[in-house]
């Protein structure tokens, strides 16, 4: 517990107190926000605002998960893990694809960075190298991090997809949560709120199942996971590096987390999911995040087919903004909204383990 605790301490330590120098470094550096055109009129006033903020959730992720197991070098077994190093790698690379679409945006002065195919591309390289990768590696249990399974709070036994079907379902499953987060990221602290709130609720999921571990005690309605009390320290480093950003990143934004930091967020919980067995339950742990997805997916569709629109715009909180609503409250009740699909979720999770346990 202890170990959390400091992975959780250093990730909002690192943030809080490197993104002020962010500010200043990106602000004398001219890395300023563009903004969309066809955007809220409201928004135009954040041009200039310093982006690549996300730089520093990533830093402060990695680097609260490395000092905490500073604190564990004398204990046996508990070194830097698969699962663990894996799901930063996936965050880390998505992050650097994010880096280079903030950075074009920048260096050529617009609102639109890398083209939709380099930037799929560069999650395809990313997402398959992870997915391949988490085939790999079993633990003395002969566990890997990830399973040819799909799962929902555990691997669903009849849904058997084998590696290739693994790595392609992986992949879309990464695209499609970086890309939701990526969508979220369009008013101040939105997105770095809700991606707190997910990685609370998966420091819960991956030390409940450490403590419900099959391969420590073989109980009913154990976990069949690879390296739990790992990933919860990349849960919580998660946590602490997105509430530290938010101090800076809550409206008015000093800084925004640009793509840099909305791929590297959706990355770190599809990775979460996957090594955790609970890639359906991010589904519903998200659920923000996926109705802005497919309020994205409504309106292009609709228009394509009738040439008429859903919503005033998209994503969804835009439509809230032309509808009326403040910035600010659009925020905190997407926050209740999110807050209200994590319970919900934990929920599910953990009515899971009392049905299957029999209590």
């Amino acid at each position: 517990m202890r170990s959390i605790l400091i992975a959780a301490a250093f990730g909002l330590i690192i943030s809080i107190l490197a993104t002020p120098v962010a500010v200043h470094l990106f602000r004398r550096k001219g890395f300023g926000q563009e903004i969309r055109d066809d955007g809220p009129e409201s928004h135009l006033s954040k041009k200039g605002t310093p982006t690549m903020g996300g730089t520093v959730i990533v830093g402060a992720t990695v680097g609260g998960y490395f000092i905490a197991h500073l604190f564990l070098i004398d204990q046996p077994g508990r070194g830097p893990s698969a699962s663990g190093l894996l799901v930063l790698f996936l965050m880390v690379g998505l992050g650097t694809v994010g880096f280079l679409d903030d950075y074009l945006k920048i260096r050529f002065r617009r609102s639109l960075g890398l083209n939709k195919t380099s930037k799929l591309v560069g999650q395809l390289v990313i997402g398959v190298a992870f997915a391949v990768l988490a085939l790999n590696f079993p633990d003395e249990a002969g566990i890997t991090p990830a399973s040819e399974f799909v799962s929902y709070v555990r691997d669903i036994g009849p849904l058997f997809l084998g590696s290739v079907g693994f790595v392609v379902l992986a992949y879309l499953f990464i695209a499609g949560f970086s890309n939701a987060v990526n969508l979220t990221d369009g008013l101040d602290g939105l997105a770095a709120g809700c991606s707190a709130m997910v990685c609370g609720a998966y420091t819960i999921i991956s030390f409940w199942q450490f403590t419900h571990d099959c391969t420590s005690e073989l109980i009913e309605g154990c976990y069949i996971v690879r390296d739990p009390l790992d990933v919860t320290l990349v849960a919580a480093a998660g946590l602490g590096a997105c509430l530290g950003f938010l101090w800076w990143n809550t409206s008015p934004a000093r800084i925004f987390m640009g793509d840099t930091g909305s791929l590297a967020l959706g990355g770190l919980l599809a990775g979460l999911a996957v090594v955790t067995r609970t890639e359906l339950l991010l589904v519903v742990l998200g659920g923000l995040f996926v109705a802005v997805t497919l309020s994205v997916v409504i309106q292009v569709a609709f228009f394509r087919a009738t040439r008429r629109r859903v919503f005033r715009m998209a994503p969804l909180h835009h439509h809230f903004e032309l509808a009326g609503w403040t910035e600010n409250t659009v925020i905190v009740r997407f926050w209740l909204v999110t807050g209200m699909s994590v319970a919900f979720g934990l929920g599910l999770f953990y009515a899971d383990w009392l049905a299957i346990a029999g209590l």
